[in-house]
């Protein structure tokens, strides 16, 4: 029988609600799928913040969600609210931008990121990509890996975009559309790996490898590392 993601959302919620009575802050989904952006393989990806977290409600979680058909496809984050309000800024933007609520909300982070943490973000992903980009270079060569930077980047230029303009394009093919330069070739790539096309070792690194540098060289030099002089707006 084919998969009703709307049901399966549905029993999920009640599975959830019914494991935490009155202690739920939010359910929401991420990723591709809250996007509408998703393969028949991608990841669902939920989020569920509950008034706490208990070493223990990680067990009560398992078993409720366990039963569920599509569990292998099922992760995502689960936090109490006291420690989303206290996250890294820089993290908690995208988390919060990212989510689309199916019951509560997340609009009690909504003061706690501006778009200089989003400059932040742009940063610390260009670090983390760039140095996963040189490893895989010269030792992993693992094209799954090179293809997953790629996804990391694509997060980035949503942070980077977010720290330019003020606002969020959560869809992808959406963002590419107000790229220019460098970063649209990233994100293009981005998306044709994403859709299948088959990892070029040399080429993609490369690519990726002189975006990154570019980013750091910037920020380096004094330049926000959200702004990018020769895009547009």
């Amino acid at each position: 029988m084919e998969w009703n993601e709307s049901q399966w959302l549905g029993q999920f919620v009640r599975a959830v609600t019914a494991a935490f009575p009155g202690r739920v802050v939010c359910i929401g989904l991420q990723g591709s799928r809250g996007r509408g952006e998703a393969g028949p393989d991608s990841d669902i990806d939920m989020v569920v913040v509950l008034d706490r977290l208990d070493p223990e409600d990680l067990e009560r979680y398992r078993r409720a969600v366990e039963p569920l058909s599509e569990g292998a496809q099922l992760c995502g984050f689960l936090s109490g609210r006291g420690e989303l309000e206290g996250w890294e800024p820089g993290e908690l933007f995208q988390f919060y931008h990212d989510t689309w609520p199916l019951v509560g909300g997340l609009e009690f982070l909504r003061d706690r990121f501006t778009a200089r943490d989003a400059a932040r973000a742009v940063r610390a992903g260009a670090c983390g990509i760039y140095h996963a980009c040189v490893h895989n270079a010269l030792y992993d060569r693992d094209p799954a890996l090179l293809a997953g930077l790629y996804k990391s980047a694509a997060f980035t230029l949503q942070a980077r975009y977010f720290s330019r303009n003020g606002w969020y394009v959560s869809r992808h093919r959406a963002l590419l559309e107000r790229l220019t330069g460098e970063d649209r070739a990233v994100l293009d790539r981005a998306l044709a790996l994403r859709a299948g096309e088959p990892v070029d070792m040399e080429g993609d690194a490369a690519r990726l490898l002189r975006w990154a540098g570019a980013l750091l060289r910037a920020t380096g030099e004094g330049e926000d590392p959200g702004k990018n002089p020769s895009a547009g707006g």
